[in-house]
């Protein structure tokens, strides 16, 4: 019936009962062993994969006070929105929760500004003094520019302080209003001229009546930052200028290393530009008074004719009386004589003269004179010259057996060359630009970037992430081939050294022969350890016990020295 039962189990069932019996009958260190190396294998392996589904956290705000802060955490535990606090004042949330949280913290006026601005005056108290009033005024707008000047990306905090003077109606009374500027700057920054500059701007153009040299900016470290050398131009056009020409410069080189390095490759063409720029401000007004031109297309401005008729034997005239005091009334007279008629015959009036008459004519014409006024406003910032330089690298060809080689440029190529930089500055000979284009070696030349250079760059590149997962690798590895392997190996033995023995007098002899005696040597020596182990009936039992497996062990080994001596090798590898 056991028979039966024996043949209807499944053999993989056999195989598992037989791995639980050799582990129950390994020694408890052993054990113990297995279980703490696949206790950290699992460990290890939770914590990769807790470690990626975490969170990353990103700055919600720095520098905050604790005013701000206590606020900001309160509203942060209602919403159930999880956060973190480092050193300074940095709350940090999850990545993607972090413009949301901004957008609702902004809301509720949060986090709020050291200094008040002018929400101090939404409050006033109804029968306030100007004085007061005055005071809260002044307040408001300090705060507001400490605001606006902490907005700046290297300044900590800042305080502003305004010196307004009361109006006098006496302009010989009057005073100027200053101001001065404290800055605490985060460590390692520094504040250039520009910045500087644009601060002493914004200060002044705030405050009405308030000049540049009225203000002083001072940083935490007692530096009077308004005194520097490039600020003493009242204008402040200096350090603009620089950086005007170094961006013009920066463009130019652009222009020329964009446009060569298709044909060249990146990094095989380096150009430098100098400009020089005319900032000067010419305005310019002239008149220009052209050569008198010939009466005919000249435009008449006034003309004036005077007649006179003389006769040989003149008569009185003249109207008697009071009338004669009268002004004379509007000539009657064409200014133009009749068609067909000869100067001199007649008079004005074209009244046919008379033979003892004699006529006198006076005739004053002024003409319009030409005048040109021109009122002219040069921009600054003219590019008066140009003077280019460009570096061309020699080309890799192949040779005759095939390696690339540095080769030089044909002096076609080099004018080619010439001509495409020549188009992207814009260059002009009247201006008196100048070119100069050189080919030649590089120092350091390489070819065409490997897999090996790649592969090195990116190890270089992420040199703490591999070595990171390269040291949980090795300690996976040795966990798992060296000290489970071992144990499994023991558990989990070959089919041909399974069968054991049906008994202690002899060998079970199976199919091939060899398989049983290595069972065979396997059993007794189980069987002596487990009488030497045991506790026996007595010791003369133990000792023919131990006697008898020792004969028939010895017998295996003279039947089958290499079955023995492979054995022996698997005991030796499995204590290893």
């Amino acid at each position: 019936m056991s028979d039966q039962v024996d043949n209807a189990t499944p053999a993989w069932r056999t195989q598992i009962n037989r791995v639980v019996d050799r582990f129950k009958a390994l020694p408890l260190n052993r054990k113990l062993l297995f279980a703490g190396a696949v206790a950290a294998i699992l460990s290890v392996v939770i914590g990769l994969v807790l470690l990626n589904r975490t969170p990353s956290y990103k700055v919600l705000f720095a520098n905050l006070s604790d005013h701000d802060g206590g606020q900001i955490t309160s509203v942060l535990q209602q919403q159930n929105i999880p956060y973190q606090l480092s050193d300074g004042g940095v709350i940090s949330v999850p990545a993607d929760k972090v413009y949301d949280v901004r957008l609702k913290l902004a809301s509720q006026g949060l986090p709020k500004a050291g200094g008040v601005g002018f929400e101090l005056m939404d409050n006033q108290k109804f029968g306030i003094s100007q004085f007061a009033e005055q005071v809260n005024y002044q307040r408001s707008i300090e705060g507001e520019l400490g605001r606006t000047i902490e907005s700046v990306s290297s300044v900590k905090s800042a305080r502003v302080h305004l010196a307004i003077p009361k109006q006098s109606v006496f302009v010989r009374d009057a005073q100027s209003p200053t101001a001065s500027v404290m800055l605490d700057l985060y460590p390692g920054r520094m504040l250039d001229a520009a910045q500087v500059s644009g601060i002493l701007h914004l200060v002044s153009s705030s405050v009405p009546g308030l000049s540049l040299k009225d203000v002083s900016v001072v940083d935490q470290d007692g530096n009077l930052l308004s005194s520097l050398p490039d600020l003493n131009n009242a204008s402040g056009l200096d350090q603009r200028q620089r950086s005007f020409v170094r961006d013009l410069e920066t463009d130019y080189s652009k222009r020329i290393e964009t446009i060569l390095n298709p044909i060249f490759g990146k990094g095989n063409v380096h150009a430098q530009v100098t400009a020089q720029v005319d900032f000067s401000e010419v305005e310019q007004t002239s008149e220009t008074y052209r050569p008198n031109s010939s009466p005919n297309p000249s435009a008449t401005r006034s003309q004036q004719i005077v007649e006179k008729l003389a006769n040989a034997n003149p008569l009185p005239g003249g109207v008697p009386g009071a009338l004669t005091n009268q002004p004379p009334s509007a000539a009657s007279a064409p200014i133009s004589l009749p068609p067909g008629t000869a100067p001199g015959s007649v008079t004005l009036s074209g009244q046919p003269m008379g033979a003892t008459g004699t006529l006198d004519r006076e005739i004053t014409t002024n003409y319009e004179v030409d005048k040109t006024v021109q009122h002219i406003t040069q921009p600054k910032g003219n590019v008066k010259r140009l003077s280019a330089a460009v570096v061309v690298n020699y080309r890799l060809l192949p040779d005759r057996g095939g390696e690339l080689k540095p080769t030089a440029l044909t002096a076609k190529e080099v004018e080619q060359i010439t001509n495409l930089a020549r188009q992207a500055i814009g260059y002009s000979q009247d201006r008196g630009d100048s070119l100069n284009v050189v080919n030649a070696a590089f120092a350091g030349i390489e070819g065409p970037a490997t897999m090996k250079d790649k592969v090195i760059d990116f190890m270089s590149a992420n040199v703490w992430e591999l070595a990171k997962y390269g040291l949980l690798g090795l300690a996976l590895l040795y966990l798992i081939l060296g000290v489970i392997r071992p144990i499994m190996r023991d558990v989990v033995r070959p089919a041909a050294l399974e069968p054991a023995l049906a008994g202690a007098g002899g060998p079970a002899v199976d199919g091939e022969g060899q398989a049983g005696s290595a069972g065979s040597l396997i059993a007794v020596v189980d069987d002596n350890e487990a009488s030497t182990a045991g506790n026996g009936d007595g010791r003369e039992r133990m000792h023919r016990q131990y006697s008898s497996n020792l004969e028939h062990a010895r017998e295996l080994v003279k039947a089958d020295p290499r079955m023995a001596a492979q054995v022996i090798k698997e005991w030796i590898s499995a204590d290893e």
